[in-house]
């Protein structure tokens, strides 16, 4: 098959949807399929891409690490035209997004749309942040979801999701898939050494994106309330974003800053040599669609600590980690913590056996077939439902005018507020 997968972020940009059309991109190679991949122009990108159309686009847009996807050149035209593609593969609603309606529409092929992230949970990245819009964008994904052949859920908890929110268009959960083998295979010890943490510390672990989102002040709490019970452990944490310095500033407040390590974000190998650094993984957030770096964790024999929440919910058990109550205090996540170190002989080697089952579950082989099997039968299936994908694209097109109004009304409030509180644009009441 030909398969065009069109996404606002990968790499070198580091995050869930970037690995994620990576993994699933290298999978389908691995096994004879022709992938283009249509994505923005990220700093420090590879000079030689086979297959990869970058499109001009804003970064970090309002303090994130998202991009906006500035309008698409004509190129990319020329570009599908050369590769005549068979499945269209949106991993965004808005956006390219858009561009991947236009071209599937256009060229009669199968769309195929992965919701990977709880959209309304980061709405405060834009200017006036409301429930208006919150309430919009949820209508958007869902809208989008009903213009696709096909929607993929990575969990089964977003899956449900979906479902009582609206969504006709079939649904089916395919997690991402992991390098199973490279996560597998981190030098731990040298990573301790350069990271300067001793070889015999025990070490709580995080990977993620430093933000909001991320429920890191919780995480943080739990973090140093088990550190402050222990002196001989040390915390730490791979990813860059805004809440970073708050995170240092917990560990400083309480007196134990040398003991959080901050090696920034990183990619294989260096990232599976941290996953083997580390003897827990710690994971409080509320707003996951999959826990891709849950099952990461555990090919690499990380038992896992996280609160009960879709993404986590799917991964952890008791065999392989401790799952918590959504309103568990930090108390009580650093007590589990604590329990999962203190784990040895023959209940660690029960546990690392569970953890490489798990892994095994999501390797990227495994994952890859289920989503190509779900595309063949997208393009036995698609001209039955010409009619009603056209009407759901019409009620898409509907719904992104009106968060776009949204936006603007938000945008027009914020500028007249900043002008009222600079005296900019006053009239001139001189004689």
């Amino acid at each position: 098959m030909k398969i065009v997968m069109m996404t606002n972020t990968y790499l070198p940009h580091v995050g869930g949807v970037a690995r994620s059309v990576s993994a699933f991109t290298e999978g389908y190679r691995d096994q004879g399929h022709r992938v283009l991949v249509v994505a923005p122009v990220f700093p420090d990108m590879p000079v030689d891409e086979p297959d990869v159309v970058r499109i001009p686009a804003l970064q970090n847009f309002n303090g994130s690490d998202f991009s906006v996807v500035l309008p698409v050149p004509g190129r990319l035209d020329e570009a599908l035209d050369a590769f005549e593609p068979d499945i269209i593969h949106a991993h965004h609603p808005f956006l390219i997004g858009s561009t991947a309606m236009r071209v599937a529409t256009e060229r009669r092929c199968p769309l195929i749309f992965t919701h990977h992230t709880m959209y309304e949970a980061y709405t405060h990245y834009v200017p006036g942040d409301s429930p208006a819009l919150k309430r919009f964008v949820v209508e958007l994904s869902t809208s989008y979801a009903n213009s696709a052949d096909r929607v993929i859920a990575p969990s089964d908890s977003i899956a449900e999701v979906l479902r009582a929110r609206g969504v006709e268009s079939p649904v089916e959960v395919v997690p991402t898939g992991i390098d199973r083998d490279a996560f597998a295979a981190g030098n731990g010890e040298a990573f301790r050494e350069r990271a300067g943490i001793d070889a015999g510390a025990r070490v709580i672990g995080h990977v993620g994106r430093l933000a909001e989102e991320k429920n890191l002040d919780y995480l943080g709490a739990a973090m140093v309330k088990a550190a402050i019970q222990d002196a001989n452990i040390h915390c730490l944490v791979v990813g860059e974003g805004p809440a970073g310095e708050g995170l240092e500033a917990r560990f400083a407040e309480a007196g134990i800053a040398g003991r959080l390590h901050r090696p920034g974000a990183l990619a294989l190998p260096g990232l599976a040599d941290a996953y083997d650094a580390m003897d827990v993984f710690a994971f409080a957030s509320h707003t996951e669609t999959q826990g891709l770096v849950l099952a990461e964790a555990m090919a690499a024999g990380v038992p896992v600590v996280a609160l009960d929440a879709p993404g986590a919910r799917e991964v952890v058990n008791a065999q392989n980690g401790r799952l918590l109550p959504a309103d568990s205090d930090t108390g009580a996540f650093a007590d589990r913590l604590q329990s999962l170190l203190a784990i040895e002989g023959s209940a660690r080697s029960r546990m690392q056996a569970s953890l490489a089952q798990t892994a095994d579950a999501y390797s990227i082989t495994r994952c890859a077939n289920g989503a190509l099997d779900l595309y063949r039968r997208s393009l036995a299936d698609t001209e039955d439902r010409g009619h009603s994908r056209d009407d759901a694209r019409e009620a898409w097109h509907g719904s992104l005018r009106r968060v776009q109004a949204e936006w603007s009304v938000i945008r027009g409030m914020a500028r007249a507020a900043g002008r009222a509180l600079t005296g900019e644009g006053e009239p001139d009441r001189g004689g």
